[in-house]
């Protein structure tokens, strides 16, 4: 995806793995519908190339089995392995007032349940167990901390901020 135009792309899928001999491949899905994905037309790469539209042969635990045009083997599936499939952001539907993508965290200033800056998001991650938020505290010190309400109350994307629960010791360090 071009540096210059972050925001138009989002990233909807990753290629897990190769899935049997004839071109499969394994989609690890981050859409709240794995089968989504191939709804969406075609799904470029991190630099903004247009690689494939993919068809759903089957569903798994977290993602789908896909085929696409052009790859034929194992060897081609294997060869596409980690990589990261995106989507232009106005292929995604439209949101509803109180909703809001993932994505969308990013870049928002941190407020804490008084009301006072104390960070920005930098980036949310899922590593399997759930999204993670990661923060860089005003102090410069990055925190990790699960996304759900008991840390994250409020989420407000159109004023550009989030209420954060800070755990204890986030909260000494950010007083200092």
């Amino acid at each position: 995806m071009p540096a210059s135009e972050p925001s138009r792309f989002v990233c909807v899928a990753a290629i897990a793995a190769a899935h049997g001999v004839r071109g499969a491949m394994k989609l690890k899905c981050f859409t709240a519908d794995p089968e989504a994905v191939a709804g969406y037309g075609p799904l470029y790469d991190a630099n903004g190339k247009a690689l494939f539209t993919v068809r759903i042969q089957s569903s798994t635990k977290d993602g789908v089995i896909v085929t696409a045009p052009g790859i034929m083997d194992r060897d081609a599936a294997s060869s596409l392995r980690g990589t990261l499939l995106y989507i232009p952001r106005d292929a995604l539907p439209p949101l509803a007032d109180d909703e809001f993508y993932l994505d969308d965290l990013v870049g928002l200033i941190c407020l804490d349940e008084v009301g006072q800056k104390c960070g920005h998001v930098v980036a949310v991650y899922n590593f399997g167990a759930g999204d993670i938020v990661e923060i860089r505290g005003e102090d410069g010190r990055e925190h990790m901390l699960p996304f759900t309400r008991d840390y994250f109350p409020d989420v407000d994307s159109a004023k550009g901020r989030v209420t954060v629960r800070l755990p204890g010791e986030l909260v000494a360090s950010a007083e200092r």
